[in-house]
């Protein structure tokens, strides 16, 4: 059921419509911005964002203490928590963005009619982006500089965990506009986190464009619910990794555990594990010890949880029975489901009825069940040999992304530049006319 929605305030009505009234007066002039002025204003942010690394790690320093009070996960503590590292790489995130082709005017096709009229398709811009998220503050700089470097206008709005972090990367991104002579208004920051704010800019269809929600299903849900306007999203992230008879067991341990274990808090995470039957007696063990090593619970079906059974290890205190819906759970922690399945085609049947649509991937060394595989899981991003954590902007080269699309219409799988790109057609004619 579908909260009511809260009594509006005038006030952060105006505020949030105003809001939208001067981000869509900067989006028409981002849209003819050149490419050497929009890379000024992500160069100007990489750098500050190193020479702010203090008042940015102060304000989030702020967050993560309320949230450790607040008695969040620590999967959930981590994703708020940036560090001078962190800073780092989100610093060469936008010089990659930078470095990257602007896709506005790209020609997508041309032709000539045959009473001579030249039509040509061309990128761009989508124009306003409102994005909707929670706890992780990085998504304040992904989506600023890939909103720039495509031409659009970006209003964000942040969850109330990261209000500090978000201030002062907002007051970084502010800088680097002004630096570059870019309109103030092409990324905001919504001051509040009431969620009356939200549902202003949500009736805003006038005005904005694309709304792309990021965070827990609750939140996608909602937006997706009260929106009158266009809805990019994945609901959850349910990966599967597939061990196959032919896999290598070293590559199984390791892409197992570095798809569970490297960020277990994140949507691209592995969530669910299935084991060919021919190879889990010996395989499922060696797996289940560097899964159990890394403080991962595994909730097991009862043929994985025989196996287990038979021999002692690692793994002995942290095997649990799984119930029906961990076959379909995104734990975004250190748990994960497991079970045997006799066949390639079993595998596929499982990941397509329980899966979401985000990331799969196949450990094998034969090719033919790999382009199988690939072929019939239906979702973004199917993989062979490679981790589950790969689904991501920055690591498919977009510099970062706006989020991980699980639609079939307009965008799929992690998006870039492209992605956040519409297209018109041009038409030249030398006065024809219809007869």
């Amino acid at each position: 059921m579908t909260p009511a929605r809260p009594a509006e305030d005038p006030a952060l009505v105006r505020l949030v419509t105003s809001l939208a009234e001067n981000a869509r007066a900067a989006a028409l002039t981002l849209a003819t911005c050149d490419s050497a002025q929009k890379n000024r204003a992500l160069a100007a942010i990489a750098r500050l964002l190193t020479e702010s690394t203090d008042a940015i790690l102060a304000g989030n320093a702020q967050d993560v203490a309320r949230a450790r009070e607040n008695g969040l996960a620590a999967a959930q503590v981590d994703r708020l928590t940036l560090t001078a590292p962190r800073l780092q790489t989100l610093a060469r995130s936008v010089e990659q963005v930078a470095a990257l082709p602007d896709p506005v005017g790209e020609e997508l096709a041309a032709w000539t009619r045959p009473n001579g009229l030249q039509l040509r398709k061309v990128r761009v811009p989508i124009g306003v982006i409102g994005i909707i998220y929670e706890s992780r503050p990085n998504v304040t700089i992904d989506c600023a500089v890939l909103c720039l470097k495509s031409g659009n206008a970006a209003i964000l709005r942040g969850g109330s965990e990261s209000f500090h972090t978000n201030q002062a990367l907002a007051g970084v991104i502010a800088q680097g506009l002004a630096e570059a002579g870019l309109p103030a208004a092409a990324v905001q920051l919504i001051p509040t986190t009431d969620r009356a704010a939200l549902n202003t800019l949500l009736t805003l269809d006038h005005l904005v464009q694309c709304i792309i929600p990021r965070g827990g299903e609750s939140l996608i849900r909602f937006v997706v619910e009260n929106s009158r306007i266009p809805v990019i999203k994945h609901y959850n992230g349910v990966c599967f990794v597939y061990l196959d008879a032919r896999a290598d067991a070293a590559l199984a341990e390791s892409i197992t555990v570095n798809s569970k274990v490297s960020r277990p808090g994140v949507c691209n995470a592995a969530e669910q594990l299935l084991v060919h039957a021919a190879v889990a007696p010996t395989l499922l063990p060696r797996v289940a010890g560097a899964l159990a090593a890394k403080g991962v619970e595994l909730r097991c079906d009862p043929r994985a949880q025989a196996i287990l059974a038979q021999s002692s290890g690692p793994w002995t205190d942290r095997v649990r029975p799984a119930s029906p819906g961990d076959f379909r759970n995104e734990f975004l922690d250190l748990v994960i489901a497991v079970r045997i399945v006799d066949s390639v085609d079993e595998a596929i049947a499982a990941i397509n009825r329980d899966g979401s649509g985000h990331t799969d991937v196949i450990v094998t060394a034969d090719e033919s069940a790999a382009r199988r595989f690939q072929a019939a899981v239906d979702s973004a991003v199917v993989g062979w040999n490679a981790s589950t954590r790969f689904n991501d902007g920055f690591e498919f080269g977009f510099g970062a992304e706006i989020g991980i699309s699980t639609d079939r219409l307009h965008a799929r799988g992690p998006m870039g530049l492209p992605e956040l790109c519409s297209y018109k057609y041009i038409m030249d004619g030398t006065g024809q006319i219809r007869g």
